[in-house]
């Protein structure tokens, strides 16, 4: 199942961050995941929230430019070659990782990943082909 996330495009100075956490906050949005990458003069900040239209509509009512865009989270075993494993399959179909955060490491021993794929549709055909534990935003979030 594919998830929703949001992609926030932030000045790279200080308190940028801190101002749109606020923001959310304010609006009673929790953030459940995210990742802030640096790109020069700007960062691009990706959070995962069990709203994700309200996160986006708060956003670009305070004046950031955000967009949508769906990602994968699976259950990747938490010993050494677990993430190998799971990249294996997708690298025996062609398929590529455009990028990849962590979300949380589960109670049953698993660590979740967020993964975005050049093919979204096909990659989550494989890795269910092979057996990799995709979540739901219902396992995420407990909706």
């Amino acid at each position: 199942m594919k998830i929703r996330q949001i992609s926030v495009f932030l000045e790279n100075r200080p308190g940028r961050l801190s101002a749109l956490c606020r923001t959310l906050a304010e609006a009673g949005i929790n953030l459940s995941t995210l990742t802030l990458a640096e790109t020069g003069e700007f960062g691009l900040l990706r959070l995962i929230t069990p709203d994700p239209a309200k996160a986006q509509q708060v956003i670009e009512q305070a004046g950031y430019a955000a967009t949508a865009t769906e990602v994968v989270a699976l259950q990747v075993p938490d010993r050494p070659g677990g993430l190998a494993s799971v990249l294996q399959v997708l690298e025996a179909h062609g398929l590529s990782v455009e990028y990849m955060y962590a979300f949380a490491m589960r109670a049953g021993g698993d660590a979740v990943m967020v993964f975005r794929f050049d093919d979204m549709d096909r990659a989550l055909t494989v890795l269910q082909a092979a057996g990799v534990s995709v979540s739901k935003s219902v396992d995420l979030f407990g909706a």
